[in-house]
């Protein structure tokens, strides 16, 4: 089972780090997005088996906005592969008004 994690560099990135080897420990393949220039990251993962992606670092109020593209892009493919229709899903409410 694939794991996506988001891991910039902050205060938090110690108890991700502890996250992501409690999954490897079970066995599940890591799909890691962090910020450039994480090396600690970078030793934890396997390269056969876990994918790692780099956002430019920024300024921290940024950073959100930098992950949050290659995630969308992420999960387009995924649908895509999926076989879904990624310009028409399913349960889409959709609402016209009239004046």
């Amino acid at each position: 089972m694939p794991l996506v994690t988001i891991a910039p560099e902050d205060h938090v990135f110690e108890k991700m780090v502890g996250n992501i080897q409690e999954a490897k420990a079970r066995g599940g393949s890591v799909i890691a997005l962090t910020t450039e220039g994480n090396e600690a990251l970078k030793q934890l993962l396997d390269p056969a088996q876990d994918f790692l992606i780099t956002v430019p670092a920024s300024h921290p109020l940024l950073t959100p906005v930098l992950m949050v593209l290659p995630l969308q892009l992420l999960s387009y493919h995924i649908a895509v592969r999926r076989g879904c229709d990624v310009d028409q899903p399913r349960n889409l409410a959709k609402s016209v008004t009239v004046e």
